[in-house]
């Protein structure tokens, strides 16, 4: 089963591997390791916690001592939001088992910082560190908690204790970057940022192969491949230092998104932009680089060192008259982004829950408003229109072929209010007036506190200091209505 399923899981083929599993599964019920495994597999690869939890209750029926078993299914029913029952098997298995306490207390406390209890999770570890020894998982689990928190300090001296104890392949190394560069540190930050190996799917290996361009290298009449990792909204943030490269000689060509190829030809002409799999092995490349590298290349070292060309994307002309003429003429006109992209693996989605919220959390804190709203919400999570029963959304982006569309879109609004998502991004690179609506455990680049970004100086940050989005909301509903006030006045 699991040499099978593996590689389905790898490629992103949920579905198949979940039947074959289950049908399985369902075959040898009394195979308590059967049940183990199938779990573990979709505990790494997917968010499909109520399965998980359904084959962690057959192990732990047939092995009642299973502690780590127990350990899973308590971990599963936190990130299903099933709080109560999962911490109630935590505190009884403390109790029954002392001697796996800092184990339990690991996994306790990784399971609320994924779902987004901090303050909880801050005082599992507090309580724990004062019975038990500093571990390895603890001390990273103590940074990330402080990282979410916004005490990037904090989270710097845990990571230094839990590298301490374990200095190799330890994840509290990249993590340590993320809170130096949280922290403003941006020179410390970048240099143990690129040291990590590339986050990215589908991305043929020859490419990952190639030898990784690093800071001093001397790029005159070299053919450099640099490539999507993460997001597209690294993509965005980050594209703007490759004139660097382009000032220094280097021919460059740009491997992402075939939903961003066109918007790359018009904003960087002199870049050979295509998508990864138009790329020929065959093609001689001196340099491969991931796109979140280039601020280091390029030599920034502190957010003076930022380029303020913004905007630095460009929109084709006729695309935005080809969307302005189909917009509602009534101004302000206000586009919303209330959700991310779907994910599928658990740490993933996860993370898009935390930085997600509804149309109708979002549309009841903001409306009514004198004001146009355009729907920019592109995806699954585009029908929750479907289920708001307020405030009209006026939804162009059944015309949205790719980005390039979206941003001639949004060259014709007022204000952009997004979550933590590609579209603010994009917002950001063009220039527009933008909002963010930021999550509690916020990203690195937005720093630890303030409204204001130096990576893009027409945007406002309205920060959650909570785990829900209602508080936050409601200040940014408060703030529209001023802003509406003041625009029609102006």
């Amino acid at each position: 089963m699991v040499l099978i399923c593996h590689p389905l899981l790898e490629e992103g083929n949920v579905n198949d591997a979940l039947r074959l599993m289950l049908e399985t599964v369902s075959r040898r019920l009394d195979d308590a390791e059967l049940s183990t495994l199938a779990a573990g597999l979709l505990l790494k690869y997917t968010a499909l916690h109520e399965v998980i939890v359904t084959l962690l209750r057959n192990v732990v029926e047939r092995t009642p001592d299973n502690v780590e078993a127990w350990s899973w299914l308590a971990g599963a029913l936190v990130a299903d939001e099933k709080i109560a029952e999962g911490l109630g098997i935590f505190s009884d298995l403390i109790q029954r088992y002392p001697q796996d306490r800092a184990m339990l207390y690991e996994n306790i406390s990784a399971s609320l910082i994924d779902a987004g209890y901090l303050a909880e999770a801050l005082q599992v570890l507090s309580v724990c560190l004062e019975q038990e020894k500093p571990t390895v998982t603890l001390m990273l689990n103590l940074g990330n908690t402080y990282f979410g928190l916004g005490m990037c300090e904090k989270a710097i001296a845990a990571y230094d204790k839990s590298l301490e104890l374990m200095p190799y392949d330890n994840p509290a190394r990249l993590s340590r970057s993320y809170a130096l560069l949280k922290a403003r540190r941006l020179d410390d930050g970048w240099e143990h940022y690129v040291l990590r190996s590339p986050h990215v799917m589908h991305m043929p290996d020859w490419i990952l192969a190639l030898p990784r361009l690093r800071r001093g290298n001397d790029v005159a009449g070299k053919r450099v491949l640099i490539y999507q990792e993460q997001g597209l909204g690294d993509t965005i943030q980050f594209i703007r230092s490759v004139s660097f490269l382009l000032e220094h000689g280097a021919k460059v060509t740009a491997a992402v998104p075939d939903n961003l190829v066109r918007l790359m030809d018009m904003s960087f002409p002199t870049v050979v932009s295509r998508t990864a799999e138009d790329i020929a092995p065959t093609e001689r490349f001196d340099y491969g680089l991931p796109i979140p590298d280039l601020p280091y290349i390029a030599g920034i070292r502190s957010e003076a060192d930022i380029p303020d060309q913004v905007p630095y994307l460009r929109v084709d002309p006729g695309d935005i008259a080809k969307f302005a003429a189909i917009l509602p003429p009534a101004r302000p006109r206000i586009g919303l982004v209330w959700a991310g992209d779907r994910r599928i693996r658990s740490h993933d989605v996860l993370i898009d829950r935390r930085r997600s919220t509804t149309l109708a959390e979002m549309a009841s804190a903001l409306t009514p408003v004198d004001a146009t709203l355009v729907n920019l919400q592109f995806g699954p999570r585009r029908a929750d229109l479907q289920e708001w029963h307020g405030q009209p959304l006026f939804d162009p982006m059944g015309s949205v072929r790719d980005i390039a569309d979206t941003a001639a879109l949004m060259e014709s609004l007022d204000l952009i209010i997004s979550v933590d998502t590609s579209p603010v991004h994009l917002a950001g690179a063009l220039g527009r007036p933008v909002w963010l609506v930021n999550r509690r455990d916020s990203c690195w680049r937005w720093g630890e506190e303030g409204e204001s970004t130096v990576w893009y100086p027409t945007m406002r940050i309205f920060r959650s200091w909570e785990k829900s989005f209602g508080p936050v909301l409601k200040e940014v509903g408060d703030a529209l209505q001023q802003w509406v006030a003041a625009w029609k006045k102006d």
